[in-house]
């Protein structure tokens, strides 16, 4: 495997896919393969952990409902920690790190903290799914909603119990959790 790239302290946030080890990019997969510390969620699978160097060091944060290794802002710290120390840190995060997650969150404390950072897309799991189901017609073909944002807190004015029954697929999902609709 490679070596990593420098000394210079940085952070680039990879998406690993909807959890197809065969779905991460190829630049996530070189960056993955390059970085000094892992830092990774609970959904990216161990197949696509299997692609960072031999010996770097992997740091697990995952979160499920009601438990958190670590809070959000533990995570932000690690991150910028783990950067001012001279490391490459690949924040892998399932799906898109900008769909559905908190890479916003990560991505403004590294800036303000002078650390440099860069985002890998991934293909995210809202994609992902409606590639594996029967979320297609021809009444709608390749249409979707995504509304991310936190439960009790939207202001979306979108209608949702009418886009349920409207036959086109959307998917929702808050931090308390995640449901599709087809």
């Amino acid at each position: 495997m490679a070596e990593p790239l420098s000394r210079a302290g940085r952070v680039t946030l990879i998406g690993a896919g909807p959890g197809d080890a065969e779905l991460i990019t190829l630049k996530g997969a070189r960056l993955l393969g390059q970085a000094d510390t892992v830092v990774y969620d609970n959904l990216v699978g161990q197949d696509i952990l299997n692609m960072a160097r031999p010996g770097a060091e992997r740091v697990f944060v995952g979160k499920t409902a009601g438990h958190h290794i670590l809070p959000q802002e533990e995570i932000c710290r690690l991150l910028v920690d783990k950067a001012r120390e001279g490391k490459f840190v690949a924040r892998l995060k399932g799906g898109d790190p900008l769909v559905f997650g908190r890479g916003g969150e990560e991505i403004e404390a590294l800036l303000a903290a002078g650390v440099a950072v860069e985002i890998v897309p991934g293909v995210t799991a809202a994609l992902g799914a409606q590639a594996r189901g029967k979320a297609w017609d021809w009444a709608c073909r390749w249409s979707s909603a995504f509304a991310p944002g936190k439960a009790g807190r939207s202001r979306s004015p979108v209608g949702w119990r009418a886009e349920a029954v409207s036959g086109c697929p959307w998917l929702r999902g808050t931090f308390d959790d995640f449901f599709t609709c087809f």
